[in-house]
């Protein structure tokens, strides 16, 4: 019988039996983590209002044995909250459906249970509370989630340099198969030809330049979150379900 503690955002829900829950979770030191807590349905469970998509919170799991995650589901016997995001979030419908495609984008980034992402974690945790917060628009904080949660698992598009040959841009044609932007040397079928516009907020975004972000356009920022919808259905080979909901400016 072994006891761990970590901290994480709480992902998504489900029902399980009459009372209880699965919980899923992005942890800080165990990746994605699938867990029971029971009793959290009825209606006197103070233990349930923490566990609510959004939260971040310091959970306490058991777990029989050797098997912490992965092969079994181990119990939540207490939870503490860091902080509820979603109460700056659930009120909003703009900020909601951003912060939900950010739990599944997140989700989908970390399809192996018990394997430590850090930086994915990281990354949810700051986006979850620039949101939450209104620092910037909702799409603009989701779009920049999408690319960086795409760089930090290895599929950072170029948004200067050729993705194919390196040579210096800006370069004018974009391709989510070959990477980013690409020259016309390298020119591929499906290539498209963005504004310089909306190349630089994607830029902007991936960096954090977030005075140029801002101050986008809204026809800019349509078209590149068009990219960014496309450069991530194509690495996750299908689309993310919530996106469809996202309002865009």
């Amino acid at each position: 019988m072994s006891l761990f503690r970590d901290d994480g955002i709480v992902l998504r829900t489900q029902k399980l039996g009459e009372a209880d829950r699965i919980i899923t979770l992005l942890t800080r030191g165990h990746g994605r983590v699938r867990a029971v807590a029971r009793g959290v349905r009825r209606t006197k469970s103070k233990f349930g209002a923490r566990l609510e998509p959004f939260s971040h919170v310091d959970v306490q799991f058991f777990a029989r044995g050797s098997e912490l995650v992965g092969r079994g589901l181990p119990l939540c016997t207490q939870s503490e909250t860091i902080a509820a995001y979603g109460s700056g979030i659930v009120t909003d419908y703009a900020r909601y459906t951003a912060g939900t495609a950010m739990l599944e984008t997140a989700e989908r980034f970390t399809d192996h249970e018990g394997e430590p992402a850090v930086q994915q974690y990281l990354l949810l945790v700051g986006g979850l509370r620039t949101l939450s917060r209104g620092e910037h628009a909702p799409h603009l904080i989701l779009d920049a989630f999408l690319l960086r949660s795409l760089a930090v698992n290895g599929y950072a598009p170029s948004f200067e340099d050729c993705a194919k040959c390196g040579i210096h841009g800006p370069n004018r044609f974009f391709s989510v198969a070959a990477g980013g932007v690409i020259c016309g040397d390298c020119r591929v079928p499906g290539s498209v030809v963005p504004s310089p516009e909306a190349i630089g907020l994607l830029s902007a975004l991936l960096t954090g330049d977030w005075a140029t972000a801002d101050a986008c356009e809204p026809r800019h920022v349509r078209e590149g979150s068009g990219l960014v919808s496309a450069y991530l259905h194509w690495h996750l080979e299908r689309g993310l379900r919530s996106l469809r909901y996202v309002e865009k400016s």
